[in-house]
């Protein structure tokens, strides 16, 4: 038998008023065996749902009765047989089994419970990420995130965007910010890449127009919260001839199709996690960050200064507020202060001291920042200085604005925080296969 022959359907695929007399093949895991004697059942789990394989004693060859009870939950098999309908059993069938072969027998006592019976810590299901996997709400998590990562690529594409990649080592800090993790680079250091900000602005430049990328980012910081990964997956865009209002608008409606995607292909995923979801109203609120001030000094004991940056606090008492008066947890907050944004965000032509920068809100926490882009290099150098940097480092990104570049503008938004408050998920490594953070290097 060839490997190809150990499995001719997936569980889902099965359906015994189609197969007639037809034998199939089906293969995965050893969820759970029970022997009540007389009879005696297998269930076996794949990516796609349980098979139930059905042994009566008086039916079934001993030796094969025997196997199939001392099959040790988790191990991997592969059941041959003919199917029967069975409106009791998972997926309404039920597999008579002619062979059972046992492939790769599992260890006994599994690091964690598979069936969902027994609730395990987060830190032990991330120790044994391989054997979390194998539970159902974890995989519909997962099934959820490509669904996403999916839609996310459908819908920049039909707007016009190219998907490119930017290099994550990098020679100097892309927004001038701190929080890197310095590597050896053959003789001489370098850095894992914070953001694709300054790349995606150089493609500007290139005549490119339109581009996104789907890729990893790398923060130095030494959170440990629910909510902040030192690795993370953000989703970036960059659109030239477009200024904060245009991309803001690209960023709504592209936050809404993944909703709807979502519920149209997903379905089952949200059925397994309990998860109900609307798919948000377009256009989201505006608010500006006078208002957002306002705001927090008028519903909590926090009393914030025009120039303060926003707390977890402050965005958990704007969300509610927004969420109260519309019925939404979407919103945006724009207008910042320029000196409390990026060195690369456009000022107010006719009011310096606000920037054309935006933050995308979720009831809970921040999603999305983004801003209309100085393309002005005189401009440009002016703010690298007035953050304390040194223009000299960012040579290879100032080249590109002396030779034509268009007014253009972007936003990144973490792919982890969107699917996290999508699901409403405690902490942010539920939603990351293989999470890194200031304690988690490994698996």
């Amino acid at each position: 038998m060839s490997l190809a022959d150990l499995r001719t359907h997936y569980a889902s695929e099965i359906k015994p008023e189609e197969l007639g007399d037809e034998k199939v093949s089906v293969a995965g895991w050893v969820h759970e065996v029970r022997d009540l004697g007389g009879i005696c059942f297998v269930v076996i789990r794949d990516r796609t749902g349980r098979s139930q394989v059905t042994l009566v004693k008086k039916k079934t060859d001993p030796e094969l009765l025997d196997r199939a009870r001392k099959l040790v939950r988790e191990s991997v098999v592969s059941v041959t047989g003919s199917v029967k309908p069975e409106g009791k059993a998972p997926n309404g069938y039920e597999v008579i089994p002619d062979e059972i072969t046992l492939l790769n027998e599992a260890e006994s006592p599994l690091p964690m419970d598979t069936t969902g019976k027994v609730e395990a810590e987060l830190d032990t299901r991330l120790d044994s990420r391989f054997i979390d996997l194998r539970r159902e709400k974890t995989t519909a998590i997962f099934r959820i995130r490509h669904e996403v990562l999916r839609a996310v690529r459908d819908f920049l594409t039909d707007k016009g965007f190219i998907e490119t990649s930017s290099p994550k080592v990098v020679a100097t800090a892309t927004e001038g910010g701190t929080s890197l993790f310095p590597i050896t680079y053959f003789d001489r250091e370098a850095f894992l890449n914070q953001s694709p900000q300054l790349f995606k602005q150089i493609l500007m430049s290139g005549g490119m127009d339109r581009v996104f990328e789907i890729g990893p980012i790398f923060r130095a910081e030494e959170h440990d919260t629910r909510r902040h990964l030192n690795e993370a997956t953000s989703i970036d865009i960059e659109a030239s001839f477009c200024d904060h209002f245009d991309v803001m608008e690209v960023l709504e409606n592209m936050v809404a199709y993944i909703y709807e995607q979502v519920i149209e292909n997903a379905s089952d995923s949200l059925e397994v996690l309990g998860v109900e979801l609307k798919v948000p109203k377009v256009p989201f609120k505006r608010v500006t960050y006078d208002e957002a001030i306002e705001i927090v000094n008028a519903n909590t004991d926090e009393m914030l200064n025009w120039g303060d940056d926003l707390g977890t606090s402050s965005e958990h008492a704007i969300g509610e507020y927004v969420f109260k008066e519309t019925g939404e947890s979407h919103y945006f907050i724009i207008d910042w202060p320029t000196e409390i944004k990026p060195f690369y965000a456009m000022p107010y032509e006719d009011n310096p001291v606000l920037s054309k920068g935006f933050d995308m809100m979720h009831r809970t926490m921040e999603l999305s920042s983004g801003a209309q882009r100085i393309h002005i290099p005189e401009l440009l150098i002016e703010r690298i200085e007035s953050q304390g940097l040194d223009p000299e480092g960012f040579e290879f990104y100032l080249k590109a604005f002396r030779y034509g570049m268009p007014p253009h503008a972007g936003w990144g938004i973490g792919c982890e925080r969107l699917v996290m408050t999508m699901l409403g998920t405690e902490n942010i490594r539920d939603v990351v296969l293989f999470p890194r953070d200031r304690r988690r290097l490994s698996p």
